[in-house]
């Protein structure tokens, strides 16, 4: 089985299949294409010859490399096309009945010797296997869309393929310029099996009305530096595929977080399937369109518009890292800003933090030294929350305890003035446990911050059943001052961007400890296959594995769903003191500095 594939066959030319029959003819290799639809073979040929013509235009590929291509792939209607190819790639619809009639009359037709490859992403290949006569000979060949763009391809075997076959695919994946990864046969494989459940858990915090689909797309690509938002990642994907691809990993693993959201059902079987269809979770200009346009959800600027009160002077409580970010935040934006300690040396370490951060930016032409002086001067720093008597915000940003929390607010319920707006930003604790030892829970909202803080666009706007609405308006207004996208989300754990990031990590995780995968694999099918800017076990390190463990921990208390119960492994490596980067050594070991 240890032969060259130099001609291979693709059958199902719709966009995936298209893609990939394009990435091999390139890589010089002799395609063979198989459509039932001729009209599909045709716009596969259509689709080549206008991505070649701009790789032309482009100068990335002259005329005749052009033309060796355009000649290399060749377009036909019958499996009988196959007979020559040492490697057939099916990308036909995902069913398991269309599927295994593809296998059975592959087995007529190509040599004892050929490769058998199924690009599901959803289904068994151990089930697809045991149709062909040569199970030996199949396996799974996941490629990812737009195949030519997306560097991963995951090389799936089933407990009866031959260890030879896999090898060749692995090399000629690595020849076409990809990244292959390994993996076992089960639903989602690594990176399908990570993405959609989160996919999941995004359409049912949608379905539930705890935050709008803008909110929930904006948290997630500003909060996590995603490409895209999940909803509108369903929308690209095809709703009903999803909800395929979920039902198959639910099948395996009776996993709640895998059962598909209702709300995929429903739009499923209304026929609102995304993009193709032209609506689905948002409304497109026409079917297949890429561009939203404005529906009976779209938010309007005016609706439940409130004043908010009159902010000037703003208070921020902490030290450490996210208050320092904070009070450069306001202070740029040109607000008077006391930043106060449990001492005034803390206080003046934290504006000399401060003052680093601004000689940075500087230092690279982001900000002028008049800049850097006037926004210095507005930061007063103290040792006494008794310097926020006149603040008319107060935002707490110290540890990330309940009770340290709780004692800050009463404190701040004594010192500020009537009428201030006093901010929590908290990441996992409830912000109405704070807002009830104050005497005015309505003036109590959650301002999360992400870290750092100067750069990290989002915030999100957290209110209570008790939060007054001239209080979130009042909030949400700062927020776009202060040049922060504000998202709205209600009171309970995780907000929006923690209750789907943390289940993510923790089921990468779970694959781990299960031997699945690597944590090198994982990490790489995230970042090549799911577009995220970091591997999770890259991002446990740096967030640390006990701040990760807490929120899991506040995850799994208030939804009391056993899939967040937090991997053992997590609370293993805590217990050991191993919490990532700041000790040197968490997932991986790191020099100490």
């Amino acid at each position: 089985m240890d032969i060259p594939l130099t001609t291979i066959a693709v059958v199902g030319l719709g966009t995936m299949g298209t893609g990939i029959a394009e990435v091999l003819a390139r890589a010089g290799r002799e395609v063979v294409g198989i459509d039932v639809s001729e009209a599909a073979a045709r716009q596969a040929v259509a689709s080549l010859e206008a991505s070649t013509a701009r790789s032309v235009r482009r100068e990335r590929i002259t005329e005749q490399e052009r033309h060796d291509i355009l000649a290399r792939f060749r377009t036909f209607t019958d499996l009988q096309a196959a007979a020559d190819a040492e490697l057939v790639i099916e990308v036909v619809p995902e069913t398991y009945e269309i599927k295994q009639q593809v296998f059975r009359e592959l087995d007529a037709v190509v040599s004892p010797t050929a490769i058998l490859a199924t690009g599901t992403n959803a289904l068994s290949v151990t089930r697809l296997a045991a149709e062909s006569r040569h199970p030996e000979r199949v396996l799974g060949l996941h490629f990812f869309n737009p195949a030519p763009a997306m560097k991963l391809v995951e090389v799936v075997s089933s407990v009866l393929t031959a260890p030879p076959a896999v090898e060749s695919v692995t090399r000629l994946a690595r020849e076409l310029g990809k990244e292959p990864v390994a993996v076992g046969d089960r639903p989602g494989f690594v990176a399908d099996g990570l993405l959609f459940g989160y996919l999941n858990q995004a359409a049912a915090m949608y379905e539930a009305n705890y935050a709008s689909r803008e909110d929930i797309d904006a948290a997630m690509k500003l909060g996590c530096g995603l490409p895209m938002g999940p909803l509108a990642l369903l929308d690209l994907i095809g709703i009903d595929t999803a909800r395929t691809v979920l039902e198959a990993m639910y099948t395996a693993s009776h996993d709640r977080l895998h059962a598909p959201a209702p709300v995929l059902g429903q739009l499923s079987e209304a026929g609102l399937t995304g993009r193709k269809a032209g609506r689905g979770f948002y409304t497109y200009d026409a079917p297949g369109g890429q561009t939203v346009v404005p529906d009976a959800l779209t938010p309007s600027e005016s609706a439940g518009a409130v004043a908010g009160r009159e902010v000037s002077s703003v208070g921020v409580a902490g030290s450490g890292t996210m208050a320092s970010g904070i009070a450069e935040v306001f202070a740029k934006a040109g607000y008077s800003v006391v930043l106060a300690a449990r001492s005034q040396e803390k206080a003046d370490t934290a504006k000399a933090r401060i003052a680093t951060s601004l000689g940075r930016s500087v230092s690279k032409g982001r900000l002028t030294e008049e800049a850097r002086d006037e926004t210095l001067g507005r930061i007063t720093p103290a040792g006494s929350l008794d310097s926020f008597a006149e603040v008319d915000l107060a935002v707490e940003a110290v540890a990330e305890d309940l009770e340290i929390k709780r004692e800050l607010f009463a404190t701040l319920d004594k010192v500020c003035k009537p009428g201030a707006v006093l901010a929590t930003t908290t990441s996992s604790l409830p912000v109405v446990a704070v807002a009830r030892v104050t005497s005015r829970p309505e003036d109590v909202v959650g301002m999360h911050f992400f870290n750092p803080a100067p750069a990290m666009k989002l915030v999100e706007v957290v209110r209570t059943v008790l939060t007054a609405d001239d209080v979130h308006a009042t909030v949400r207004e700062v927020c776009l001052k202060v040049r922060k996208h504000p998202v709205d989300c209600g009171d309970r754990a995780g907000f929006i961007v923690n209750a789907l990031l943390f289940p993510y990590l923790n089921n990468a995780i779970k694959m781990v400890e299960e031997h699945y995968a690597t944590l090198d694999d994982i990490d790489a099918a995230m970042k090549l296959g799911g577009g995220y800017p970091m591997g999770p076990f890259e991002l446990l390190d740096v967030v640390g594995l006990d701040v990760s463990l807490a929120i899991e921990k506040v995850l799994h208390s208030e939804f009391r769903d056993p899939g967040l119960a937090p991997a053992p492994l997590l609370e293993h490596l805590v217990a050991a003191g191993c919490l990532g980067r700041k000790t040197g050594r968490g997932f991986r070991e790191y020099a100490r500095r």
